[in-house]
């Protein structure tokens, strides 16, 4: 099973316009050169974005993309499928002719384990990638503002992990 670069960037981008969905419409040209995806790639995908509803585009000056619907409501399953990829880890894509035109003896297993992944995928939506990526990055600063330098540590006579010798 192989996610395709084609529904990484897609999910990317999604991602991208939830973390900036409040700076009103994003330019592709925007999302191309904080994310490193080429500008007519973008286009490619967001057009099938587009057509199912995961994003609304504005013309104009000041126009752009944004959301089509709450990041919450948009699963990371809504957009690999909307930009015709699939999670499929069979050898067959379903068809059950994997070994020699019949169904292969591991078929269930492979089938079963992509069942798994669309429904681990189904769960995930975007603003919930929003939500860790902001604690993570909360966590960082919060730990950037009471870190102490460890010469600092080392001056005192304390040990690296702050502990004073008793």
């Amino acid at each position: 099973m192989r996610l395709t670069t084609r529904g990484r960037y897609a999910v990317t981008a999604m991602l991208d316009l939830a973390l900036h969905r409040d700076q009103g419409p994003i330019t592709l040209a925007d999302v191309a050169a904080r994310q490193g995806i080429s500008l007519p790639y973008l286009e490619q995908l967001f057009t099938r974005l587009r057509r199912r509803g995961l994003v609304r585009s504005a013309r104009g000056p000041r126009g752009g993309y944004r959301l089509g619907r709450a990041a919450a409501e948009v699963s990371v399953a809504d957009v690999i499928a909307a930009v015709d990829e699939s999670v499929d880890a069979t050898r067959c894509g379903g068809r059950e002719n994997c070994h020699d035109s019949h169904r292969c003896l591991t078929h269930d297993l492979w089938e079963g384990l992509s069942r798994e992944i669309h429904s681990f995928l189904s769960r995930i939506s975007l603003a919930e990638l929003v939500a860790g990526r902001d604690a993570r990055q909360q966590m960082a600063m919060e730990a950037q503002s009471v870190s102490i330098p460890v010469w600092k540590l080392k001056r005192r006579g304390a040990h690296k992990d702050g502990r004073h010798p008793d």
